[in-house]
């Protein structure tokens, strides 16, 4: 049998009942609960794997390859042990946030194919992944590519592979169905890729983490209130993003696991931007860049340097920025990358205390990161490193 021959029977035992449920649950699937299957009925191979918007969907073989848009999808699936059948991403977490898992993952030059504003519809047809790991309604309700509307979603739902994939990051305006957390979405993919022992064994060590932080937190009305700055503030401009620390979604998970509140009060974060005055009338203690830890200048690394130039030179010479608390006291930290999944989301939360709790946990050191000294490391990092290769 030919390779071409192969990939088609393959592909149709993988879209089967697969295409017809992603079409289907594009605006979202009020019906789902298990009950509402879209799927043909299954055989005594097959399997069924169940998101939102996308409902459940029957497979009679374990997907191979698969597209992400957010680097969250890439990292779940690594952890689960797929990291060969990862094609392409929209927006990738640097690769050097998986190294301490013994993972390599290029540069975003090498990572990201898919335009974030220009989706190639070739592209897909292209790299012929077996599953798409997106929520569907993102890439027609988002806006980023205006030239991109549901019929296209459908055309590759039913063409190319169907969507398994829900939009975790953060909730849209479009997402009124259910916002799974990082390990509810994780069960789901683990049932997609039928690995379900790693999945226990992760959620293990994350409960593990979480339990060890929480017994040596200060209780919470000791914890820091942060000005948490969206990457995408121009502090050379006088522009700035401020977020929730709370909001929902994967991009927040380490801030809402320790407790770390907004210095921002509910309106200043709908309004959307703010100048040095409103952040002046705000007076922080401490200002975090959210993303920053991803401002890696020409290095494939986080650069000090680089980060400096970019959010905090700024600040300093800014006639109102240099009278802030945090820039005054040397407080303007880089934050974690929001796109995370439980690998990055595991190393991110370690930084985060170690941030804000250096005392009990140890200083962090940027110019290190992801490299933390032995003794203050918060998980095994072997652990889940075996976890990942399966040796479970």
């Amino acid at each position: 049998m030919s390779d071409d021959s192969t990939t088609s029977t393959r592909r149709e035992t993988l879209k089967y009942g697969g295409a017809a449920a992603a079409t289907l649950g594009l605006a979202g699937c009020s019906d789902f609960a298990g009950q509402g299957r879209t799927s043909g009925t299954p055989t005594a191979r097959s399997y069924e794997a169940c998101i939102e918007p996308v409902g459940c969907q029957t497979f009679q073989t374990v997907p191979e390859t698969y597209m992400v848009n957010n680097g969250e999808w890439a990292d779940m699936a690594f952890a689960l042990g797929q990291r060969d059948g990862f094609l392409t991403a929209t927006n990738m977490i640097p690769g050097f946030l998986f190294e301490p898992f013994g993972l390599d993952v290029g540069t975003r030059s090498e990572t990201e194919s898919l335009s974030a504003g220009d989706w190639d519809k070739e592209l897909f047809y292209e790299l012929d992944p077996d599953i798409i790991l997106m929520d569907p309604n993102y890439m027609h309700e988002t806006g980023w590519d205006e030239s991109w509307d549901e019929s296209d979603t459908g055309e590759i739902s039913e063409n190319v592979a169907p969507f398994f994939g829900n939009n975790i990051l953060r909730r849209r305006e479009f997402h009124d169905y259910t916002l799974y957390s990082l390990y509810e979405a994780l069960d789901r993919l683990a049932d997609l890729f039928q690995e379900r022992e790693r999945y226990e064994a992760l959620a293990s060590v994350h409960d593990g983490l979480q339990s060890e932080l929480q017994s040596r937190l200060p209780p919470a009305e000791e914890r820091p209130d942060i000005a948490l700055l969206n990457s995408a503030s121009a502090p050379g401009e006088g522009t700035f993003y401020p977020t929730d620390t709370e909001a929902e979604g994967v991009e927040m998970k380490p801030y809402r696991d320790l407790q770390i509140g907004s210095a921002f009060p509910d309106e200043m974060v709908v309004e959307g931007t703010i100048d040095y005055e409103q952040l002046l009338d705000v007076d922080p203690e401490i200002i975090v860049i959210h993303w920053g830890i991803a401002t890696t200048g020409d290095s494939d690394s986080f650069s000090r340097a680089a980060f400096r130039e970019q959010y905090v030179e700024p600040m300093e010479q800014d006639s109102v920025g240099s009278q802030l608390t945090a820039v005054q006291e040397g407080n303007v930290y880089p934050g974690a990358f929001g796109s995370q999944g439980p690998l990055v989301n595991l190393l991110q939360t370690e930084m985060v205390a170690q941030q804000f709790f250096p005392e009990e946990f140890g200083a962090f050191d940027p110019e290190s990161f992801p490299e933390v000294p032995a003794a203050q490391r918060l998980f095994d990092r072997q652990r889940v490193t075996d976890i990942v290769n399966g040796d479970i």
